[in-house]
C-alpha cells in the first residue's frame, strides 16, 4: 500500500522524484509587484497602505465587522483573551490536541488551561463534552461562572478548528453564553472555511487567525484578530501599536501595550495570497477528494472529512489508523519515500507545563493521539 500511495501523491504532484513537503506556499499572483510597490514607498514598517488595504480585505472576505492585523497567529490569541478580560488566576476552556500556541497564550495572562476533550469526526472541542463537564464542576456567581473544585473564575473558552476542519462551533457558542464565557474562536487553520454558511472565527467574541509560512494564505509571518464589537477592535488595534496616542511628534501611551503590529511589508504579500484564497481553496478540497478515491479502496484507513453544514479548507489533510503500531509503520515508511507526514502534536496535557491543568475525561483526543496521521497537503497550483 506504501508503495502505491507514494505513487499516487507523487502523480498528483507531478513530482516523480524528490522529496515533497507537507505544505508549502504558493506565489501565484501580485506577491512580487505588492513587494516591489511596498520596498519603493519605504513604509515597509508598521504603517502603510497595505496594512489598512489588509484589514479591510479580512472584514470583506470573512463578514466581520472589525479586523486587527497582528504580527502573528499567538499575538492574535494573546490579545484575544486580554481583550475577553482574562487575568490571573483565571481559567480558560481549550483542547488538549492542539499546537501549543494555543495554551501558550493562555499562560500568558497568567491563566490556567482548563482541557475538555474533543469531537472524533472534527478533532474541535466537544459540546456535549463541554456541557458534562461544565455541569459537573461550574457553578454561577453574580453572573459568573466558578469551577467550584478550584474556585477558579472560568473567564473564556478556546476551541480550535482542527487542520481547517470546522466543528460544532455553534453548539459550543450556544453553552458559553449559558455559562457566560467569552468565546475566542482559533480559527489559525481555517481561513476560507466556514460552518452553516458563516466563516470560522465569527461565532464567538474574538477570533484569532494565522497567516504562518504554512498557512492556506502566508504572509511569511502574520495573523488577524476578528470581531464584531467595533469598539473593542478599536481597543485592541490600539493595544497591539504599544498603545501609543496618535500625534505627529509626541510619544504618549496610556495603557501596557504590545508590539502586537503587522508589517506593511507583510501585508503586501498576504494582500496578494488572499486575492487567490478562493483558487488556494478550491484546489485542496480537490486534493481532498483525490485522497478520497484512493484511501476508499483500504478498509483500515479513514480520511477525515468534514461534518454537514461544514465547508473545510482541508488546509492539512488528516487520515486515521489502527494503532499506534500502525501510525509508526505508516510515517517511517512514507516519509522514507521522500512523502513527508507526521504524526498529530502530543497531547498538550501531557506535557510538564501543562500535567497539573484541570481536565474532564479526554480518551477521545488520546485516542487521536494514537491514531492520527496529516499527510501531503501543498496546493497544487503555480505561477
Amino acid at each position: 500500500m506504501y508503495n502505491e500511495l507514494a505513487a499516487y501523491i507523487r502523480e498528483m504532484y507531478d513530482r516523480p522524484d524528490g522529496f515533497i513537503p507537507m505544505h508549502e506556499p504558493r506565489f501565484i499572483g501580485n506577491e512580487k509587484k505588492y513587494l516591489e510597490q511596498c520596498i519603493d514607498t519605504t513604509f515597509v514598517s508598521s504603517v502603510g497602505e497595505f496594512v489598512d488595504r489588509f484589514a479591510k480585505m479580512m472584514c470583506e472576505m470573512t463578514g466581520a465587522a472589525y479586523a486587527i492585523p497582528v504580527s502573528n497567529g499567538t499575538a492574535a490569541l494573546h490579545l484575544s483573551l486580554v481583550g475577553a478580560g482574562v487575568k490571573q488566576d483565571d481559567e480558560v476552556l481549550t483542547q488538549s490536541l492542539t499546537f501549543i500556541a494555543t495554551c501558550n497564550a493562555i499562560v500568558y495572562e497568567k491563566a490556567t488551561p482548563h482541557f475538555i476533550d474533543i469531537d472524533a469526526d472534527t478533532l474541535g472541542m466537544s459540546p456535549e463534552k463541554l456541557k458534562d463537564r461544565l455541569e459537573e464542576i461550574a457553578e454561577m456567581r453574580n453572573g459568573e461562572c466558578f469551577n467550584r473544585e478550584t474556585g477558579k473564575r472560568i473567564k473564556a473558552c478556546v476551541p480550535m478548528h482542527t487542520f481547517g476542519l470546522p466543528l460544532r462551533i455553534d453548539e459550543i457558542a450556544e453553552i458559553c453564553n449559558e455559562y457566560n464565557i467569552v468565546l475566542i474562536e482559533d480559527a489559525a487553520e481555517s481561513l476560507g472555511s466556514t460552518y452553516k454558511g458563516q466563516h470560522t472565527g465569527r461565532f464567538g467574541k474574538l477570533g484569532a487567525i494565522s497567516f504562518n509560512g504554512n498557512k492556506i494564505a502566508t504572509s511569511g509571518g502574520g495573523g488577524a484578530i476578528l470581531t464584531d464589537d467595533i469598539e473593542l477592535g478599536k481597543h485592541l488595534h490600539h493595544l497591539s501599536t504599544q498603545a501609543k496616542i496618535p500625534h505627529t511628534y509626541n510619544y504618549e501611551h496610556d495603557y501596557i501595550g504590545y508590539n502586537y503590529r503587522m508589517p506593511n511589508i507583510n501585508a503586501a504579500l498576504i494582500c496578494a495570497q488572499l486575492e487567490q484564497l478562493h483558487r488556494f481553496v478550491e484546489d485542496k478540497r480537490q486534493i481532498h477528494e483525490a485522497y478520497k478515491q484512493f484511501f476508499q479502496e483500504i478498509d483500515d484507513i479513514d480520511l477525515l472529512d468534514e461534518i454537514g453544514q461544514a465547508n473545510s479548507n482541508y488546509w492539512l489533510n488528516a487520515i486515521q489508523v489502527e494503532s499506534k503500531e500502525k501510525k509508526v509503520e505508516f510515517l517511517e515508511n512514507l516519509n522514507a519515500a521522500g512523502i513527508m507526514c507526521r504524526p498529530v502534536w502530543k497531547l498538550l496535557h501531557t506535557l510538564p507545563m501543562f500535567s497539573q491543568c484541570p481536565k474532564g475525561n479526554l480518551s477521545n483526543s488520546t485516542e487521536a493521539e494514537d491514531k492520527t496521521i496529516n499527510i501531503t497537503s501543498s496546493s497544487r497550483l503555480n505561477g
